[in-house]
């Protein structure tokens, strides 16, 4: 068994009985445990454990192809790649943030899409008026999803994942399961365009996020919001409106779905289907990974950006690298518990010493 070092030191004490003499006794008392070392390593990694994890990646596959993936082209097309799931994302973790799960944002992604292309090719709609209409039109879901959830009291992985089989009903109505081709216009050039030599996807992404991020951080709403997820019934008795909270979460992410709905379609040149069931893992990925940067277990948008550059750089990396495409779904799922699993353990840990 081992025993943690300690140091000897003498104390003189003085006899009651007589004041003249005293006698030397030898107390041992534990030295600073050397533990302390290991436990500010463990905290490091309970906050940066995330960060960690993507600066391996940055730096093995930088040094794997160095020319193909550091290259200043290859660095702007990751955070292109990132834009849509970065959006789409950060609107999740407002419905994370205040407690709830939504599994319908994947169905308005097509849904939004769809309906835009709609719009536009057989309705003859301005682009403005299209894309508004599918704003408004998953704003309407959001309203469903918060209703179903704040006031009726359905749990959120039920009520979300039924408003996603109504929704994916409606998309196949409307497409009769067949894309929606978009001819030649000025609508494809939204998302395949760039300003000053930086895509609009990025662009839409910064201010997304930006905008996600003062609202969470330096309004009431976003205050509220924190409060309700981290404590329901507290913030109920503190005069927190639970129920339009949690309306407003909801409504928020199928807004940011909507908006990746309409620069996706824009991007490959149709409406599908099938266009958002890739973000569903990716998104769930990205803010749990996000929740260990930092933050104790926390979810907020910088972390879930720092999510969504972990996955996109997995799939450029592993593009490079020729790896085929069931690999990234593996490597999504293995990174996503490695770093989670470091911030955890590392948590647990610092948790038992300090008891």
């Amino acid at each position: 068994m081992l025993r943690s070092p300690s140091t000897t030191c003498s104390v003189s004490v003085i006899s009651d009985r007589n004041p003249g003499a005293s006698m030397t006794s030898t107390v041992t008392a534990p030295a600073a445990p050397a533990a302390d070392t290991g436990r500010r390593a463990l905290a490091f990694f309970a906050s940066y454990g995330t960060l960690i994890v993507l600066a391996a990646m940055i730096i093995g596959f930088g040094v794997a192809r160095p020319v193909e993936f550091l290259s200043e082209r290859n660095l702007i097309n990751v955070l292109n790649q990132s834009a849509l799931l970065a959006i789409v994302a950060g609107g999740l973790t407002y419905v994370l943030v205040a407690g709830q799960f939504d599994l319908s944002f994947a169905n308005i992604i097509s849904f939004s899409g769809i309906l835009c292309v709609g719009l536009l090719e057989r309705s003859g709609l301005p682009i403005p008026v299209a894309i508004g209409g599918s704003l408004l039109a998953a704003i309407a879901v959001g309203i469903a999803n918060g209703v179903l959830v704040a006031y009726l009291r359905i749990h959120a992985i039920v009520a979300t994942l039924a408003t996603s089989t109504v929704l994916l009903g409606l998309n196949f109505l409307y497409s009769n399961g067949a894309p929606i081709t978009l001819g030649e216009g000025g609508f494809t050039d939204i998302a395949r365009g760039a300003l000053a030599g930086i895509p609009i996807p990025v662009i839409a992404m910064a201010a997304v996020l930006a905008i996600l991020w003062l609202v969470l951080n330096r309004t009431l709403l976003g205050h509220h919001l924190q409060a309700t997820g981290s404590n329901t019934a507290a913030a109920r008795l503190a005069g927190v409106a639970v129920g339009r909270v949690t309306l407003a979460a909801f409504v928020c992410a199928a807004v940011c779905a909507a908006i990746c709905g309409v620069l996706l379609s824009s991007r490959i040149g149709s409406g599908m289907v099938t266009a958002g069931d890739g973000f569903l893992l990716s998104a769930f990925a990205a803010a749990f990974l996000g929740a260990s940067v930092i933050r104790d277990g926390q979810f907020h948008i910088l972390g879930t950006f720092v999510g969504v550059l972990i996955v996109s750089i997995a799939g450029n990396g592993l593009a490079i690298l020729g790896a085929q495409s069931y690999v990234l779904y593996l490597v999504q799922g293995l990174v996503l518990l490695a770093a989670v699993a470091l911030s955890t353990t590392s948590r647990r840990v610092l948790g038992r010493r300090r008891t």
